[in-house]
C-alpha cells in the first residue's frame, strides 16, 4: 500500500517540480527582458554622454579581445554556468523572502553579487572567466542551492508566488516600454542645441545687418520666380540646416542649378534665421526665395478648416500638451500632425499663383540624381506625380482610413494603392482645374471629430489625390531611413532622393549611423558658425 502510495507521488511531485520550474524559467525571461528595456531607454537618452562613452569603451574591448556574447552562450565556459547559477538563485532568493527565510535569501543575494562583479569584469576586461575564479562561487552557490531545495516549500503556494511576480514583471516591462516609447519621441520632438545655437546666430546677423534685408527685398520682386520655363521646388519646414540640406543636395546633383528656383516657407520665430542663411550662403547660383507663413493672411479660419482646429482648445490640448493619456500612441500626439506649415502643401496653388509645375520636398531627405527630368514626365492627366509604396501590403488605403464609417467606405477601394508624401511632382494648372484643395478642405471637415483618421497629412492627401496619381518609378523615392535599419545599400545608390521619414532623423542623435554620412556630406562643417555652435 505504502509502495502504491509511493508511485503515486512520484508523478505528482514530477509535474509540481515541472510546473515551479516552468515558472522560474518565465521569471528568469522576463527579468532579462526588463533588463533590457531600462538599459535600451538608458543607451538612447540623447544627453547621456557618460553612458554613451563608457558604451563606447566596452564595444571597444570586446572587440579586440573577446566577444562576451559568445562567451556566455557556450556550453563550455565558466560565464555560462555563473549565468545559470545565478539565474536559479535569483529565483530562491523570491521564494525565501516569501517564506521570511531572509537568512537564506540573503546569503543568495550575497554570492549573486559575487556572480555579477565576476562577470562585469570579464565583458570589461574581454578576459574569460577561469576556473580557479568561478569554481569557489560555483560550488558555494550550489550548496545553497541544495539547502533552498531541501527545505521543501509548499509548492502550491509557491507557484501562487511565482505567478504572482511573472504578472508583476510584465506590468512593469510593459511600463518601460511605454515609457521608452515616449522618451523616444520627445527626443524626436526635440530641437538640438547645436541648431538652436545656429538659429540663434543667425536671427542676430538678421537683426543686425541692413543689406541682409535688402537683398532679401530684391529677391520678392525676382521675375525668376514665376517663369514657367525654369524648374521650381517648394520646401516648408521651420529647420534651417535640414532646408539648406535639402537645397544643398538638389543643387549638387542637378545638371544645370541656375535654372533651379527653390520657394521656401518658414514660420515667423525662424524666418529671420533661414533669410540670414540662404541670403549669406550661396547654392551654385540657384534662386532662393523665404516666405513667413505668418504673412499669408488669407490663410484663416474662415477659410482652412485646418486653422479653425488649431484654434480649438480640446485640439491643442490634445497635441500641445503634457503625454498624459498613455493608451495614445505617442506619435499620433506629434504637434506636427497638426503643424500649419506641415499641412501647407496643400495650399500650393494658391501660394503660387502664376506657376504651372513644382516639385515639393519634405526636409528630411536628400537628393542624389538630377530631379528635372521630372517635369517633362507625362502624368497623363493626374495631378501629382508619386511613387507608390504598396509593395508591402499594409500600405493599402485600409491601412490608414476607417472604412468602417460608411462615407470612406461608400467612395474608396480599401485595397487601393497608398503612395509616397515627401517628393511629389505636382502639375498645377491640374491641380485646379481637379480642385483638389477644395476636396481637402471636405475631408478636413468631416474629420473633425478624428473618426476618418487619426494623424498626419498622408491619410487625407489619399483621399483629396484619390484617382489623381500617376505612380512613379520607386527608384525615384526611396523611403524609411528614419526607422528601417535594413535598407538594402544597392536600393539607396539607385535611389534619386532618400527619405529620413521616421523619428530618427539625421540631424539628432537618434539618427541612424549606417546612413547619416548621406545627410552630412551636404553640410559645409567649415561654415564658421557650425563650428562654433558645435564645438559650444
Amino acid at each position: 500500500m505504502r509502495r502504491r502510495a509511493a508511485e503515486f507521488r512520484r508523478p505528482v511531485r514530477r509535474r509540481l517540480s515541472y510546473w515551479i520550474w516552468l515558472f522560474l524559467a518565465l521569471f528568469s525571461i522576463l527579468g532579462l527582458l526588463l533588463f533590457f528595456l531600462q538599459h535600451h531607454h538608458h543607451h538612447q537618452d540623447p544627453n547621456d554622454y557618460p553612458s554613451l562613452e563608457r558604451n563606447a569603451r566596452v564595444d571597444h574591448f570586446a572587440r579586440e579581445s573577446l566577444n562576451f556574447t559568445e562567451e556566455i552562450t557556450s556550453v563550455k565556459s565558466f560565464s555560462r554556468q555563473l549565468a545559470e547559477q545565478m539565474t536559479l538563485a535569483k529565483a530562491y532568493v523570491v521564494i525565501a523572502k516569501e517564506h521570511n527565510n531572509l537568512h537564506l535569501a540573503w546569503q543568495l543575494s550575497k554570492k549573486i553579487r559575487g556572480c555579477q562583479l565576476l562577470l562585469s569584469k570579464a565583458a570589461m576586461t574581454g578576459e574569460p572567466v577561469t576556473q580557479e575564479e568561478a569554481e569557489p562561487i560555483i560550488k558555494s552557490l550550489s550548496s545553497l542551492i541544495f539547502k533552498a531545495q531541501d527545505i521543501h516549500y509548499d509548492i502550491a503556494t509557491t507557484i501562487v508566488t511565482m505567478k504572482s511576480h511573472v504578472q508583476a514583471l510584465e506590468e512593469r516591462a510593459n511600463a518601460a516600454t511605454v515609457q521608452s516609447t515616449v522618451f523616444g519621441q520627445v527626443a524626436a520632438e526635440a530641437l538640438p542645441k547645436s541648431l538652436h545655437c545656429l538659429n540663434i546666430k543667425l536671427m542676430t546677423d538678421w537683426l543686425k545687418k541692413p543689406s541682409l534685408k535688402e537683398l532679401s527685398y530684391e529677391m520678392k520682386n525676382s521675375p525668376r520666380l514665376m517663369d514657367n520655363n525654369l524648374y521650381h521646388f517648394c520646401i516648408f519646414s521651420d529647420n534651417v540646416l535640414a532646408t539648406s540640406v535639402v537645397v544643398n543636395s538638389t543643387v549638387s546633383t542637378a545638371d544645370h542649378p541656375k535654372q533651379l528656383v527653390f520657394h521656401i516657407v518658414t514660420n515667423g520665430v525662424n524666418y529671420g534665421a533661414m533669410q540670414a542663411w540662404f541670403l549669406s550662403n550661396d547654392f551654385k547660383g540657384a534662386t532662393i526665395e523665404v516666405q513667413n507663413i505668418d504673412e499669408f493672411h488669407w490663410l484663416n479660419a474662415s477659410y482652412s478648416p485646418l486653422v479653425k482646429q488649431l484654434l480649438n482648445p480640446d485640439s491643442r490640448s490634445f497635441y500641445f500638451g503634457v503625454y498624459q493619456d498613455l493608451n495614445v500612441e505617442p506619435k499620433m500626439r506629434n504637434p506636427k500632425h497638426l503643424s500649419l506649415l506641415n499641412h501647407l502643401r496643400f495650399y500650393i496653388p494658391e501660394i503660387y499663383p502664376q506657376l504651372e509645375k513644382v516639385i515639393f520636398l519634405d526636409d528630411d531627405l536628400v537628393v542624389q540624381k538630377d530631379l528635372t527630368p521630372l517635369f517633362s514626365l507625362d502624368l497623363h492627366g493626374n495631378v501629382n506625380g508619386a511613387v507608390e509604396t504598396c509593395l508591402e501590403a499594409f500600405h493599402r488605403y485600409y491601412k490608414y482610413l476607417n472604412f468602417s464609417n460608411s462615407i470612406i467606405s461608400s467612395k474608396f477601394d480599401p485595397q487601393a494603392c497608398a503612395w509616397a508624401f515627401g517628393m511629389n511632382i505636382f502639375d498645377l494648372v491640374a491641380w485646379r482645374k481637379a480642385n483638389v484643395t477644395t476636396k481637402y478642405h471636405y475631408w478636413q471637415e468631416q474629420n473633425a471629430d478624428g473618426t476618418l483618421w487619426k494623424l498626419g497629412t498622408l491619410p487625407p492627401a489619399l483621399l483629396s489625390f484619390y484617382g489623381l496619381t500617376e505612380p512613379l518609378d520607386r527608384r525615384w523615392h526611396v523611403l524609411g531611413l528614419g526607422y528601417d535599419l535594413n535598407i538594402d545599400n544597392r536600393l539607396i545608390e539607385s535611389a534619386a532622393v532618400v527619405h529620413f521619414n521616421g523619428n530618427m532623423k539625421p540631424w539628432l542623435k537618434l539618427a541612424i549611423g549606417r546612413y547619416k554620412p548621406l545627410w552630412d556630406r551636404y553640410i559645409n562643417q567649415s561654415h564658421p558658425y557650425l563650428q562654433d555652435c558645435v564645438t559650444s
